[in-house]
């Protein structure tokens, strides 16, 4: 089936007549109806070849509930199934689909012209622990919150429909369908309709490796998964193998879908390493050709950004030069070597990095593995970079993942002091490539973000437990692993609020307002060419120096990560420069009453765990 760019076509669809037309893919099935609840009905779909079953009718109507039955090749009884590319999941996965009139909203949107991936201020924020209530209204709530703090994005994790009330999103068996606890799709449009009016562009985190274990029924249609490979989430979904055509269409279908009919900005899909596809063209890169055409019709940019940890440049190279065409990926390396320059214990993957010389590294090539050794993978791994722009790499001092992903789920906050929360905040605002603010971050939240699933299934859910604890047997953690399936650890997992009111977590919050300005105001700050760039690392006193530059201006950031004063030999060009930020300071709650940090002898003095930034306007 041909994809058409300019309006959905698998599923159940309405035109602008009101008349449901229905496409699925089922090449097992040797006969195929659709059954409508309320009315009763059941009509019959017509074989249209290559595993195709088309309806056109006008005996559906918008809000139906519906279900398809589907006769086996095999034999044996029909099968009852909700529509694998339905839109409104209305009572999860195990219920009926919801037919949905995906273009019934009213947008008012038609002069938004996006956000430039230079310019982008990314806050992720999962939907459900965003807010106290959890769903997409509330995080309405908190746009003129979000403006105050200078984001220019957000990113939502995952709201393909999953089991439950409660899962971080990885887990979606409907990767079509909105989330019903959320909101559903209506409540999302809003959503996103109302951050463009006020200035802020949607990130929507998508999952193209692999579909949740609970509600799962897609063999029963066809073959959307392969045995030739295996990912830590279960079947590798079919991109090459035998009936991968369909498949293929399906996801780039959801992925135009979610850019033309609910109008997000970008997607980031997560983790593509896992995505396995020996095609002439690969999967990412024909969502890319697709995205492209569509862009061209809209007249918008959509980007689309990959989580990544195989520092191969192909995925974000261009497609006129051999690559898939991604516009920008997660450089995980920059956040590990600035946790080891912290304190962080070099256990697991940390066991890699070396602090303030890898992070140097980072600021300059992005990746810290370039193709020398890898310890901990026992192999050489990597691949220097050719791409000069930092507006490709998305780095951040914490993430779901990064936080998530401990045994606890401690944020920052709990693992360094107060103090060091700056100089990593600083660390990354100061950066030549894109910040990543995860939710609460910006005024120290404290409640820790865990793991959270909320499955039906007994033998699942204890085979969750049993993963979750054989995760950290390389961390040496100590300790009980929070059950995953318990309600407290959800709700352990919320943002508190009230806490920007108190006084350290207010200074943190006007502390980040004050970098995210200084990121965005100064111009060397905001010039994102990674080629202007210089570091010089200390690793005996745990420091690091970091030089910008572009025509008429100069930066210079000194990093202290020790817990002991340090001075710093500095170029004597900066002896008189301007202090645009002194961690120290006692307005950050810092130990240092004034900012006099440059001695006559052109050494710069850096309190204990402190960051300082100095301009240096070129005459």
């Amino acid at each position: 089936m041909e994809i058409d760019i300019r309006k959905r076509k698998i599923g159940l669809n309405f035109n602008e007549y009101g008349v449901a037309e229905i496409w699925l893919w089922a090449p097992l099935a040797a006969q195929v109806s659709i059954l409508t609840e309320a009315r009763e009905l059941t009509l019959a779909l017509f074989d249209e070849g290559y595993g195709y079953w088309h309806l056109r009718t006008d005996q559906i109507s918008k809000h139906d509930k519906y279900r398809f039955k589907i006769t086996p090749l095999t034999g044996g009884e029909a099968l009852e199934r909700a529509d694998p590319a339905s839109l409104f999941q209305e009572e999860g996965p195990s219920g009926p689909s919801t037919a949905f009139d995906v273009n019934a909203f009213s947008w008012t949107d038609a002069d938004w012209k996006g956000v430039a991936l230079n310019d982008l201020v990314i806050y992720e924020l999962h939907t459900g622990t965003f807010t106290s209530k959890g769903d997409f209204d509330a995080i309405e709530t908190k746009l003129d919150y979000l403006i105050e703090l200078g984001i220019t994005a957000i990113e939502i994790m995952p709201v393909a429909q999953f089991s439950g009330n409660r899962n971080w999103g990885y887990d979606g068996v409907f990767p079509f369908a909105v989330q019903n606890t959320y909101g559903g799709p209506s409540s999302l449009q809003h959503l996103v309709n109302a951050c463009h009016a006020k200035g802020l562009a949607v990130i929507l985190d998508v999952v193209y490796n692999h579909v949740g274990p609970e509600g799962n029924y897609f063999s029963d249609f066809g073959e959307y998964f392969t045995d030739k490979y295996h990912t830590p989430w279960g079947k590798a979904i079919n991109f090459d193998d035998a009936g991968c055509d369909a498949v293929r269409s399906f996801f780039i279908e959801n992925a135009l879908m979610w850019f033309r009919d609910f109008h997000i900005d970008a997607l980031r899909l997560d983790a593509v390493h896992a995505i396995k596809d020996f095609s002439p063209a690969h999967i990412l890169s024909d969502i890319k050709a697709h995205t492209d055409k569509l862009s061209e019709i809209s007249g918008r940019p959509y980007q689309l950004i990959v989580e990544l940890d195989l520092n191969d440049e192909r995925y974000i190279r261009s497609q006129s030069e051999y690559g898939y065409g991604m516009d920008a990926q997660w450089v995980d390396e920059f956040h590990h070597a600035l946790r080891v320059c912290t304190g962080q214990a070099r256990e697991g993957y940390y066991s890699d990095f070396n602090g303030v010389s890898d992070l140097a590294k980072s600021y300059k090539d992005a990746y810290v593995y370039t193709g020398q050794y890898s310890p901990h993978r026992q192999r050489n791994f990597g691949m220097p970079l050719q791409q000069s722009s930092g507006a490709k790499f998305i780095v951040f001092s914490q993430n779901h993942d990064q936080v998530g992903n401990r045994m606890l789920g401690e944020r920052s906050s709990n693992l360094v002091s107060f103090e060091m929360l700056k100089v990593m905040a600083g660390a990354v605002f100061c950066s030549p490539f894109l910040p990543l603010v995860f939710m609460g971050e910006e005024w120290a939240e404290t409640n820790p973000f865990q793991f959270f699933v909320s499955h039906s299934d007994e033998e699942l859910i204890e085979a969750v437990r049993k993963g979750r604890k054989a995760e950290f047997a390389d961390f040496h953690t100590h300790g009980e692993t929070p059950d995953p399936q318990a309600e407290a650890t959800f709700e352990r997992s919320k943002l508190n609020w009230a806490k920007i009111g108190e006084p350290r977590h207010k200074t943190m919050l006007h502390y980040y307002q004050t970098l995210i300005a200084l990121r965005k105001q100064n111009p060397v700050l905001a010039n994102l060419d990674r080629e202007n760039v210089q570091t010089e690392s200390f690793p005996e006193k745990n420091c690091l120096l970091l030089k910008r530059w572009k025509a008429n201006g100069e930066i210079l950031v000194g990093f202290n990560f020790s817990k002991q004063m340090q001075a710093l030999s500095i170029d004597p060009a900066f002896q008189h420069a301007s202090v645009l930020l002194d961690s120290s300071l006692t307005q950050w709650n810092g130990p240092n009453p004034e900012s006099n940090p440059i001695m006559a002898e052109g050494q710069l003095n850096l309190f204990p765990e402190s960051i300082l930034i100095l301009y240096k306007a070129d005459a």
